[in-house]
């Protein structure tokens, strides 16, 4: 993409880089490495992310849009729905709509945007049931990219990904690692060389027999699945009190 000078992140924890952690307690993230990829090859390129974890789709459109769309940067990245798709009975074509005018806004503004596909829970226990919604709300999302005509990274398609070791402890957010794969193909969408290929295969994997699997699979639920339940009955989200980490658009440090 020429004159890449500037790039804006929208969304929820995906965006912001839970759980791949940074300095000072901060997280990076695809998105921060993703620009510092940009700005290596950039002269004057500036980067502003807005991403909270736990943030809704319409609290995404009302709190992060109307900043990025007043900077109009060169691009933005918009991630947004996957907590929304976890509360049961949500309605993923209603939440398509509400992405639809988000991307619409930014469009208006004269910015590209790249869209994130969700991805597939198949290998999940908990959320693979939630499959077939997920897949409902990625079709509405290639229509929407081509409506509008935006870049689409197509996390449902990264089979890579579907290895455990891609995700953190709680199997809701990624490791570094996967951080690092989803930049790499974010940069390749975006026309860029990535110096490393996202889709290299992973070291073959410790054996576990069936029991110890189970084992994993309830402590995982007991630590991270039943708290999820409970902020969610108490009307409580893990961005509660939490600011964006790059609210203005400022160089990078390529070293990041």
């Amino acid at each position: 993409m020429d004159g890449l000078d500037s790039y804006v992140a929208l969304g929820d924890s995906f965006t912001e880089g839970m759980d791949d952690p940074g300095p000072n307690g901060t997280y990076l993230g695809w998105a921060d490495r993703l620009a510092a990829m940009i700005s290596s090859r950039q002269r004057g390129f500036r980067y502003a992310n807005f991403a909270i974890r736990g943030k809704m789709l319409q609290e995404i459109v009302d709190e992060q849009i109307p900043l990025a769309v007043e900077l109009r940067p060169r691009l933005a990245t918009f991630c947004g729905g996957g907590n929304d798709l976890l509360v049961p009975g949500s309605d993923p074509d209603a939440l398509a709509e509400v992405y639809e005018i988000a991307v619409a806004d930014l469009r208006a503004a004269g910015t590209e945007v790249v869209i994130f596909t969700g991805f597939d829970p198949k290998h999940t226990p908990f959320l693979r049931s939630l499959r077939g919604k997920i897949a409902i709300y990625n079709s509405h999302l290639w229509s929407v990219a081509e409506r509008y005509h935006c870049r689409v990274v197509d996390l449902w398609s990264m089979t890579v990904l579907h290895d455990r070791r891609a995700w953190s402890e709680d199997r809701l957010h990624l490791s570094t690692e996967g951080h690092r794969r989803v930049a790499l193909r974010a940069a390749e969408v975006l026309g860029f060389t990535p110096e490393e290929d996202w889709s290299t295969p992973w070291p073959p994997p410790a054996d576990e027999d069936w029991m110890t699997q189970r084992r994993h699979d309830l402590k995982w639920a007991r630590e991270h699945v039943v708290p999820w339940i409970t902020r969610q009955l108490r009307g409580e989200s893990m961005g509660d009190g939490v600011v964006p980490k790059r609210p203005e658009l400022l160089p990078v440090c390529v070293d990041s």
